[in-house]
């Protein structure tokens, strides 16, 4: 028992490092970078410039924007990112406005706005550290799995400017809580409430981590099906009743965006087309543009012109300003080193007896989800270069964060349980192991933030001072 509350109580203090460390490097970043392109060093967030005109718009008027209205289009491109799904926006927007009833400045209306993306952050810590707790009984690797999630360089960027991105890292992290618990306790309230939550965000904020609402649907509908002599056996009343529920709140979360675009544009509820028309009718030099796909050249090439595996792995791991700040050459090879180590663990698992037969029809249902989810965005990310303009930005890839960072973390645990013949790793060398994975995820961070984009921010100005 003594053991026991000695734990919690240490995992409280872990918890509380946790979250409020998190917070502290967050905020050093929102309060720092600059919002305007600032050549040479160009450390201003990607496309922030862009995506702020919407809040701001919002703030100003106190509606939504259709996305057509020229203040809001991004200038040389022709459209807006008010076209796209804006939640995140309008929570910026509203927030921006009672910030404007006590002060005017300028400078404190971008940082309410960034500010409500930490919290976004914030929020995602928390959740994932409920899922870690889900998905991790060892304490060790549970906290690296939580440490990994949120103390990615690049994972804490994304939370410290105005974008959608940073909301849908919290719906990705919803869903699959949600899903586990669906796994681990059986069909709830709760674990309703927490699907439909993060389906909802995840629809109103980013188009590229749709996948995962595919996939959450997909996993609910498998939990009622249960493996019965003679073949499969489907509950359809208890997942009817529930998946309507579901479905219900969803569709009231989400419901009256789409009908909105609907109806402002033209029966084009997502957008897309309009962005196409408003690029052809405003955008300049699209003549000039020219794609891979429109030079005739295979994704392949491309790939291999241009390195694009090693960029987009650089960019995921740490890429701050507008892909101008690197980290130094050390961490993207602890970075490898982490990976490849959990790739070689989760292998390892799976040439044991014990993990093939352990793994039953639903369990490789669950992780060939999980695997789509990892791969969705970087597919996209590949499309997205070849037919429209080239941009290996691995914040692109970020949606897949937490299932890859699961597969990496339980890969690690299952090297130090790894036995081959008589040898065994001794506990003290699987401690040491874990001490390391820990001081590259946390010294990497560190280094990043304080020691080479902090000194960059200082030197373009507009930063709070």
């Amino acid at each position: 028992m003594r053991t026991d509350g000695k734990r919690q109580n240490a995992d409280r203090v872990i918890l509380t490092g946790y979250l409020l460390g998190f917070l502290a490097l967050a905020l050093t970043v929102a309060l720092r970078h600059p919002l305007a392109d600032t050549p040479p060093q160009y450390a201003n967030p990607p496309d922030e410039h862009a995506r702020y005109l919407v809040p701001q718009f919002i703030c100003r008027y106190g509606r939504i924007p259709t996305g057509m209205e020229e203040e809001i289009r991004i200038p040389g491109y022709g459209f807006s990112y008010g076209l796209y799904n804006v939640f995140p926006y309008i929570v910026q927007g509203y927030v921006m406005r009672f910030v404007r009833l006590f002060t005017d400045s300028e400078l404190g209306l971008l940082y309410a706005a960034r500010l409500v993306n930490v919290t976004f952050g914030v929020l995602m810590a928390a959740v994932v550290y409920l899922l870690g707790r889900r998905l991790f009984s060892d304490r060790r690797f549970r906290w690296l799995f939580c440490f990994g999630v949120m103390y990615l360089p690049q994972s804490i960027f994304i939370h410290t400017y105005v974008n959608t991105d940073s909301c849908c890292m919290l719906a990705t992290a919803m869903m699959l809580y949600g899903i586990v618990c669906l796994y681990q306790d059986g069909i709830s309230w709760k674990n309703s409430l927490w699907m439909s939550g993060g389906i909802i965000l995840c629809a109103l904020s980013y188009y590229n981590a749709y996948g995962y609402i595919l996939s959450c649907i997909l996993l609910f509908a498998a939990y009622f099906f249960r493996r019965e002599k003679g073949g499969l056996r489907c509950r359809w009343k208890p997942m009817l009743r529930w998946g309507c529920l579901i479905s219900a709140i969803v569709l009231l979360g989400i419901g009256w965006w789409f009908i909105r675009s609907y109806i402002v544009l033209d029966g084009d509820f997502l957008g897309l087309a309009t962005r196409e028309k408003m690029r052809d009718l405003f955008g300049v030099g699209k003549e000039d543009l020219k794609t891979y796909q429109s030079m005739g050249l295979s994704v392949w090439y491309m790939l291999r012109e241009r390195n694009t595996l090693e960029g987009a792995f650089y960019s995921f791991v740490a890429a701050y300003g507008s892909m101008s700040i690197y980290a130094g050459p050390w961490l993207y090879r602890l970075y490898k080193l982490f990976f490849g180590a959990g790739a070689l663990g989760c292998l390892s698992y799976l040439c044991q007896r014990k993990g093939r037969a352990r793994m039953s029809g639903r369990r490789l249902f669950f992780h060939a989800n999980m695997i789509f989810c990892i791969l969705m965005p970087f597919v996209l990310m590949v499309y997205y270069a070849y037919t429209m303009d080239y941009q290996h930005q691995g914040r692109y890839l970020l949606p897949g964060l937490i299932p890859l960072m699961y597969y990496a973390v339980r890969g690690i645990e299952e090297l130090s349980l790894l036995r081959i013949g008589k040898f065994s790793l001794p506990n003290w060398g699987a401690n040491l192991g874990i001490v390391f994975c820990y001081l590259i995820i946390i010294a990497g961070t560190l280094d990043m933030i304080l020691l080479r984009a902090v000194p960059v921010y200082m030197e373009t100005g507009m930063v709070l001072t």
